[in-house]
């Protein structure tokens, strides 16, 4: 079977950025399972293995357009310190859900400095190119179930 709209794809990846780090990888755990189509890996990831079959090989170069992205200065503001109540030592690194007009946003601290923190709401992979090395374990048809709650279940998928 190959990797098609809804269907369940089993991978094993590893990340990295253009300087060579690794970023991620499923080394040493189950493979990443998601249901094929519907968003839950980056969109320039989809595309390339979109046609493929369990056992390939894919090397797979995902600009930040088709990733998470580009860099949005908008989304980097310096707050007051007293917008984080009752956190006693904020930190950069620290990551918080702030309520924005469009919902929930996790923003990270990239900076303290007297009475402001600088906060940035970009996905930390915002504006990176993405290396992917995947090897393809399974593609299989979705049950009714997997379809109806929009995911895979079972290894590497999502347990209830």
């Amino acid at each position: 079977m190959q990797v098609a709209q809804n269907a369940v794809v089993a991978i094993h990846y590893t990340l990295t950025n253009d300087a060579g780090e690794k970023i991620d990888s499923s080394e040493g755990r189950e493979p990443l399972a998601y249901l094929h189509g519907q968003g839950q890996i980056v969109p320039g990831l989809e595309k390339e293995l979109e046609g493929k079959a369990a056992g390939d090989k894919v090397q797979a170069k995902v600009s930040p357009e088709e990733g998470y992205g580009e860099k949005i200065d908008a989304m980097v503001q310096e707050i007051p310190m007293e917008a984080f109540q009752g956190v006693e030592s904020v930190e950069p690194g620290m990551q918080f859900q702030a309520q924005t007009e469009n919902g929930p946003l996790t923003v990270t601290v990239t900076k303290v400095e007297g009475d402001t923190a600088t906060v940035d709401g970009n996905h930390p992979l915002a504006g990176e190119t993405l290396n992917f090395d995947v090897e393809i374990v399974e593609v299989r048809e979705a049950s009714a179930e997997e379809l109806e709650h929009g995911h895979a279940h079972g290894e590497g998928g999502h347990q209830h």
